[in-house]
């Protein structure tokens, strides 16, 4: 016995090294042998082995139920469904497990098999073996609760650690309350709600809902009420549309929908409203069902649209079925321009549009053609009949160049400079389409002073017409310059000059062409128009003019020719000059019509040219005054109808010196003068203005280009008026001096 226990207790000492050997490695162990215990520890050991084995606890309860889905609609009188039980029986052998109670259970499945039920005490039980898990699928059934305006039943919910329902009911937007529990998901279609909710375990919970069903229906009383239906008419280029706004004031009863005649041809395009629950068209009849029959006041807004191809058509005139009165407005508005007449009949009358209801012009979007009112009677129908001329709509231009100042410098090598300056009224538009001549380029660009960059695209340069920081409210200045590379001079031949095109109208093109000095030009040609060929100005003036013409090129001298003011009826006229036939200008001219005693002054400008206008035939006087001469007076009979000039010279002295002319005797030769004059005056037409200047001084290291300019030449000027989109070309022949 001895020698046994001994083996036991090596191996029970060797067992822990066994099993500590499989997790790490260890030393060797010893040889087995014998083990000398004191004798507490023998006898401990000797107790332990003579207590019998203890079996294992069996479990508390006999299954557990971890989850129940109940999945139901609701029928006519009942509520059916599926209740799905998830659970396990943690006994051996078989086990009752209560299922449900308070349902009739139709049918019962486990993995799809049919499953006995037992009826304890009104619960459903089930003998399920185990242990194992389970899966019971329940058909159930359970009565409905119909009361005046609420269904509602009561739902057994079983014990399982959770419960979730998924119901079905009728109707658009019920509203299912629960008590207990909480609705997760709402949703409604195809006229029935479903909801989700989590229900309390074990717990009954109530289930309700409101309906339109009463339990004893009253018999309704006669409906009445009152309409006012504000319209309008949108007269556009393919289509009459209708906006009609309706108010409806119940006196009486509780209308569940109103009922609206549509006239022929019109299609109903919505229909709104707070109180509106649906809308159906048919018939010729739309029918608008509300929600609250028991409103007092409804407001519904009804849009419908009719194509029309004609320049006439008649208003519509909605109405309500059964209405105790009705009134409205009708305002009318056309869309583009367009001239529109409405002739009214059956009690319409006219109104002033201030006069219209607000919600009425809010509606509107175009020009308000006619108003409306009217109070409809039996026996007279409202009716608008509307007849229209449409007239094309002309496009507004986004932006305009009042005037182009143009200043082209070219070559001995037949290369040429050249800056545009736009004067430009700017409403929209962004950039400038330059579509330069072949071979230019564009070498720098300008906005209101300030630099800006162009952009070269496929199907041209644009230059902008604005910049960062630019609100222009007024005419503003855009400028670029580009160069061409041309042709070089020979000894004599011709050359063409050409500006790009533009799209942008420009009101007058002035462009100045500066060429060397020592090539004499002549046989001008191209569409544009020598400035010397252009007549002098004749009008009215009140001092001298300012020796520019405003655009930066000289004013040139006159040629003295007393055939060349031109005089149209009514107007007298003339040229002032001193005794050697030179112009005297800022001579003060009095006419004084005799007959009535009126008077008229002006002064002479730098040509010596006078003008008034506006005279009747008569007996007139002219007085001439000018600083360090004699004054002049002179009386004709002047004939408005074929005005002739009154041309005078004046002698030298002082303004109390008077002599008395006759306009028949003024023989004065000036032959001498006019030739010394002509001659100061092409050279002063070729004389180059402040611009070429200007132009040259810039291309000194502002440029980004080397351009050998000449610094001596002569100016040419041409005048292009109305220029749109187009090219403007001049060619000359020249030959070398």
């Amino acid at each position: 016995m001895k020698k046994l226990l001994s083996v036991l207790l090596a191996g029970m000492l060797l067992l822990p090294e066994f099993a500590i050997a499989d997790e790490k490695s260890l030393p060797p162990i010893p040889a087995a042998g014998n083990v000398t215990l004191p004798l507490d520890e023998y006898n401990h050991l000797l107790e332990l082995a003579s207590r019998p084995i203890r079996k294992p606890d069996a479990p508390p309860v006999p299954y557990t139920m971890k989850r129940a889905d109940l999945k139901l609609h609701v029928t006519n009188e009942s509520v059916q469904g599926t209740i799905q039980l998830q659970g396990e029986v943690l006994h051996k052998g078989p086990t009752k497990v209560p299922l449900t109670t308070g349902m009739a259970i139709l049918d019962a499945r486990q993995e799809g098999k049919g499953l006995p039920l037992e009826l304890e005490n009104g619960t459903h039980t089930a003998v399920l073996a185990g242990p194992s898990e389970f899966s019971v699928a329940l058909d159930a059934g359970m009565p409905l609760n119909i009361e005046a305006g609420k269904a509602s039943f009561f739902l057994p919910v079983p014990s399982a650690s959770s419960a979730r329902l998924a119901l079905v009911v009728p109707g658009d937007r019920t509203n299912v309350r629960i008590n207990p529990g909480i609705i997760t998901a709402r949703s409604s279609e195809n006229g029935q709600t479903a909801i989700e909710a989590t229900l309390v375990p074990g717990v009954q919970a109530n289930i309700w809902w409101t309906t339109r069903e009463v339990a004893a229906p009253v018999v309704p009383k006669e409906v009445r009420f009152l309409s006012d239906i504000k319209t309008l008419v949108s007269v556009s280029e393919a289509d009459l549309r209708i906006a009609a706004l309706a108010d409806i004031s119940v006196v009486q009863g509780e209308p569940a929908q109103f009922e609206i005649e549509i006239p022929a041809g019109y299609e109903v395009t919505g229909t709104t409203g707070a109180s509106i629950e649906s809308s159906e068209f048919e018939s010729g009849v739309l029918t608008l069902k509300v929600s609250g029959p028991a409103q007092r006041s409804h407001q519904f807004l009804i849009s419908m649209e009719k194509s029309i191809s004609a320049t006439k058509a008649d208003a519509p005139f909605l109405s309500l079925k059964n209405a105790q009165r009705e009134t409205g407005e009708v305002l009318v508005e056309g869309a583009g321009t367009i001239e529109m007449t409405a002739t009214e009949a059956g009690g319409l009358k006219r109104m002033d549009f201030k006069e219209t209801n607000p919600y009425l012009r809010s509606l509107s979007r175009f020009p308000m053609q006619a108003a409306f009112r009217y109070h409809h009677q039996p026996n007279a129908t409202p009716s608008l009949a509307l007849a229209w001329t449409r007239f094309p709509d002309s496009s507004v231009l986004s932006a305009v160049a009042d005037r182009a100042i143009v200043t082209t410098l070219v070559t001995t090598e037949g290369r040429s400079l050249t800056e545009v300056k736009l004067v430009v009224t700017n409403q929209a538009q962004r950039f400038l389409k330059v579509d330069l001549p072949k071979g230019a380029s564009i070498l720098t660009a300008e906005v209101a002073g300030e630099k800006v960059k162009p952009v070269e695209g496929p199907d041209g340069n644009r230059v902008p017409l604005v910049r960062p920081g630019l609100r222009p409210g007024d005419s503003y200045t855009v400028s670029f310059v580009f160069m061409h590379s041309g042709t070089p001079f020979a000894k004599k031949g011709g050359s063409d000059l050409s500006l790009p095109k533009m799209d942008i109208p420009i009101n007058l093109l002035q462009w100045e062409v500066f060429l060397p000095e020592q090539y004499k030009v002549k046989d001008f040609g191209g569409d544009a128009i020598a400035a010397n060929l252009l007549p002098p100005a004749s009008q009215d003036v009140s001092g001298a003019e300012s020796e520019t013409d405003g655009f930066g090129i000289p004013a040139a001298p006159p040629i003295l020719n007393y055939e060349s003011v031109s005089l149209f009826p009514g107007q007298l006229g003339g040229i002032i000059v001193d005794s050697s036939g030179a112009v005297v200008p800022n001579t003060r001219i009095t006419v004084t019509q005799l007959d009535t005693g009126a008077m008229r002054n002006t002064m002479t400008d730098s040509a010596g040219r006078w003008v008034v206008s506006n005279l009747p035939s008569g007996r007139i006087k002219i007085t001439a005054n000018a600083n360090g001469f004699k004054q002049l007076a002179s009386q004709i009979n002047y004939d408005g109808s074929s005005p002739a000039p009154a041309n005078y010279a004046l002698s030298v002295g002082t303004v109390a010196e008077t002599i008395e002319v006759m306009t028949s005797n003024f023989i004065v030769d000036l032959n001498g003068a006019q030739r010394e004059a002509r001659k100061a005056a092409e050279k002063q037409q070729t004389a180059s203005s402040v611009n070429v200047t200007n132009l040259q001084q810039r291309i000194s290291g502002v440029l980004p280009v080397r351009v050998d300019v000449p610094r001596a030449g002569n100016s040419y000027h041409f005048v292009r008026p109305l220029v749109l989109d187009e090219e403007t070309k001049v060619s000359f022949t020249y030959k070398s001096k």
